[in-house]
């Protein structure tokens, strides 16, 4: 039997992404409808994720917040070279949040944190043109973060907190492109780590150099997922008493979740209006490869390049007051994508995105408000390809044009007292 390369293009924190890389930027619902804007935007307990340093200058003594998206989305694939095409199954993926804070004096706030910033899934019918690349990934990865805000004077807070992370992945891909047992049936590998757990931390600050100007700045810290003794399972493979394939074997792989510096700003005017700016950079340039250690001597390991930039996201966001029971919102954001010329896997199928968003609060009597939002993102169109697959020690690129989108509604409730 020939020498099986193995291309593992597993990632546990990735597949339908929407952000550069493999990140989801859906952490509440009104920073969300204002181009995902919010480190300097004080107005509920999404600073818990957004800005810790701002949750003792809420108003109310404990505020709660709650949400999920809907995520709908595709990928479209087409080589006119060779007419090659495919389409992924419509993705569709809840990520959501739970965020809660407590005003224990005027200048310490504690808060913690419960959100999914990488997950759901992506699907390509089976022994597609790409299925030595990937047939699917399905994942999820939800964190925690307890959180605490300190207050040195009106102009001037800090906060930040741990991060617990608990992720999983299912991960499916043909071994090359031609392999099949007797009966002509494709073999293919199926990759499962059903739990990673990983720490991390995050540290914020927050100046008010005004009444209507606010600065933020947030730093999450880089986080490695290390998947250990993960299991991998083959199926159709011929075998040879020479060289014994197993059916099954264990696996262990990382994958660095990169730090991450937001800096931003909010200006209030004209009583009823408020701007944000938010800029965001991801220093993705940790991901220099995937590699796959499994645990059969007669399973070759596996090394990919990965090679990403690291990669910056421009956010702007508007909101206005219209009356007592509704607040309006809207925003954009503009996010660079990681993946390198040459480096462009449909696992990750993402180029240069522009979002656009839109929502509102409508307020419940006093202590409950209704949060909706809605987020169209397109990505550039691009063609291009991934030339790191190998077989035979030679180099075999999958090329072609990719475009895709998602349109993503959310909705949440935030309780405050």
């Amino acid at each position: 039997m020939k020498k099986i390369k193995l291309l593992a293009v597993i990632s546990l924190i990735t597949a339908v992404s929407y952000a550069g890389g493999y990140r989801v930027a859906l952490q509440g619902q009104k920073s969300l409808a204002m181009g995902h804007a919010g480190v300097a935007v004080v107005n509920s307990s999404e600073l818990v994720f957004f800005n810790p340093a701002g949750l003792v200058y809420l108003e109310n003594k404990l505020n709660i917040s709650v949400g999920v998206s809907g995520v709908f989305s595709n990928v479209s694939y087409q080589n006119e070279s060779t007419g090659a095409s495919a389409m992924t199954n419509s993705a569709t993926g809840t990520p959501l949040y739970l965020y809660a804070s407590y005003k224990a004096t005027d200048w310490l706030a504690l808060g913690v944190g419960v959100y999914t910033p990488f997950g759901s899934g992506v699907s390509y019918e089976d022994d597609w043109a790409g299925s030595h690349l990937v047939n699917n990934i399905d994942l999820q990865a939800i964190y925690i973060q307890p959180t605490v805000s300190v207050k040195v004077n009106e102009n001037f807070s800090f906060g930040g907190g741990f991060i617990f992370v608990n992720g999983s992945v299912g991960f499916n891909r043909n071994l090359n492109r031609t392999l099949t047992d007797l009966e002509g049936n494709r073999s293919e590998v199926t990759l499962d780590a059903p739990s990673v757990s990983a720490t991390g931390w995050t540290l914020s600050a927050m100046f008010n150099i005004t009444e209507q100007l606010r600065v933020g700045t947030t730093y999450r810290s880089e986080i490695i997922m290390e998947a250990r003794d993960g299991d991998a399972t083959f199926e159709n493979v011929p075998n040879s008493p020479l060289t014994p394939f197993p059916s099954a074997t264990t696996f262990n792989a990382d994958l660095p979740l990169p730090a991450e510096w937001t800096v931003g700003l909010s200006y209030e005017f004209c009583d009823k209006w408020l701007f944000a700016f938010d800029f965001n950079n991801t220093y993705w340039d940790v991901y220099e490869s995937l590699d796959i250690d499994f645990a059969d001597p007669n399973v070759p390991d596996s090394v990919n390049s990965r090679n990403y930039n690291t990669s910056a996201t421009y956010r702007f966001g508007l909101q206005y007051d219209a009356t007592e029971m509704f607040t309006l919102r809207t925003g954009y954001y503009f996010d660079e994508s990681p993946v390198q010329s040459g480096l462009f896997s449909p696992e990750t199928p993402r180029n240069d995105s522009s979002g656009y968003t839109a929502g509102f609060t409508f307020n419940v009597g006093q202590r409950f408000e209704i949060d909706a939002s809605f987020l169209y993102l397109h990505f550039k169109e691009v063609n291009e390809s991934y030339d790191a697959y190998y077989e035979n020690g030679q180099s075999v690129p999958f090329a072609g044009k990719y475009k895709s989108n998602a349109f993503i509604p959310g909705l949440g409730i935030t309780y405050k007292m």
